[in-house]
């Protein structure tokens, strides 16, 4: 007989687990998020299960499963190594009309826990028939077609409201965050910068409005103030407004400036960091922007002005002197003057660099170098923006990296 689906309502409950193993400790943060009151019963847990308990959301009673333990329970998961113990409590749970699921045998289990996934409001959840793998991949399938708008996500009873600042990551469209594809699939109006993800914008439906608020370097710009205005003006018409930026929309991504214009303008804004290009570059590019015994800091500067224009408010004085690392957004048409400044106040002129172009697309490509060379070797490789450049010791544990991962391959 098929199984008749049913979305429990846990909020407050007490729900019991007998067993601390790994079942376990997948079942109970969805137990927990679902708002139950989880008691479990185990002689002993799995670490991940000891957070949860140190922090009081659950109650372990330290010990083999007894008779009566079930009392009060209404729903119960029977998940420990013995078939014995989980025929024992799966009897005590049947005989006092209490819903128990068998990790250990599907056939003899009263209830099925289904694989589940959540996209905004629209839970999914799939048995296949008791078989865990088909159901969770089914699962996955189906998760991601609402995600991706493969299946429609916009038609629900509510839509989300105001406008969402939505960091797109640092150029692969497989970067941006889950929440973030998620209210990009139910926008009405998209304004995107240059180096959002190009390829999320081509997956819009034909109805969403695109606004193309590029500034590209040295050329034209849509001003911030006209920006802003273009928020506040369509989430006013009652339409929802994805503000998609690259990298994260509060590293120097004026993210600030726009919420505060929302908010004087009673917009209700929400806010999806996203993977700043600051850390996510470096990591494509194999280096670590920390490392044990190498730099216990990095330091993230932007050098839309050069070191000696009086708007700068770096302290490069300081950061010559330090030795965590540098990373360098929008430096590349500086170079040489920001290797000039450091040398000047005091890093070695030996520091190694890595400049990385188009980080995470497949496009990246990177030069290494010295601080007394790098200019030299980014004009003579024709590096151009959008790259990221590193500064600091971690620049060899990259290099290390590589030739590891080289000797290793056969």
């Amino acid at each position: 007989m098929a199984p008749y689906l049913l979305g429990l309502r846990l909020d407050g409950r007490r729900v019991l687990v007998v067993g601390g193993g790994r079942v376990a400790q997948r079942r109970i943060p969805a137990l927990l998020e679902a708002g139950a009151s989880v008691t479990l019963v185990s002689p002993s847990t799995t670490p991940a299960l000891d957070d949860l308990i140190a922090d009081g959301r659950v109650t372990w009673e330290r010990r083999p499963y007894q008779v009566g333990d079930c009392d009060g329970a209404w729903l119960v998961h029977a998940c420990t190594s013995s078939r014995e113990a989980n025929t024992a409590i799966a009897a005590e749970a049947e005989a006092k009309r209490i819903w128990c699921v068998r990790a250990d045998d599907k056939d003899a289990s009263a209830a099925w826990t289904p694989a589940s996934g959540r996209v905004d409001e629209i839970g999914v959840a799939v048995t296949a028939g008791g078989d865990p793998r088909r159901a969770a991949g089914i699962r996955d399938a189906v998760v991601e077609a609402l995600r991706d708008g493969t299946v429609d996500a916009r038609r629900h009873r509510t839509k989300p409201v105001g406008v969402a600042l939505v960091g797109g990551g640092p150029g692969d469209p497989g970067l941006i965050t889950v929440r973030g594809r998620q209210l990009l699939a139910q926008a009405d109006v998209v304004v995107a910068d240059r180096l959002a993800p190009r390829a999320l914008l081509d997956e819009l439906p034909p109805d969403v409005e695109l606004i193309d608020a590029a500034k590209i370097p040295y050329g034209r710009a849509l001003a911030q103030d006209k920006i802003n205005e273009l928020l506040i003006e369509h989430a006013r018409q009652g339409k929802f407004v994805v503000r998609l930026k690259g990298g994260d929309s509060f590293v120097f991504g004026r993210g600030g400036e726009e919420m505060i214009a929302c908010a004087k303008a009673g917009i209700p804004v929400t806010v999806v960091p996203g993977l700043t290009s600051a850390v996510a570059v470096p990591a494509s590019a194999g280096v670590p922007v920390t490392h044990r015994g190498v730099s216990q800091e990095f330091h993230v500067i932007s050098v839309h002005v050069a070191p000696d224009d009086p708007r700068s408010t770096v302290d490069w004085e300081a950061l010559a002197r330090s030795r965590g690392t540098l990373v360098l957004l929008m430096g590349v048409e500086r170079i040489e003057r920001l290797a000039q400044t450091l040398i000047r106040d005091g890093r070695s002129p030996e520091t190694p660099v890595m400049v990385v172009q188009d980080g995470t697309l497949p496009t990246q490509r990177a030069v290494t170098a010295t601080l007394s060379t790098v200019a030299e070797r980014v004009t003579a490789a024709g590096i151009r923006p959008p790259a990221i450049v590193i500064v600091g010791d971690v620049v060899r544990v990259g290099q290390e990296i590589e030739m590891v991962r080289a000797e290793r391959v056969p």
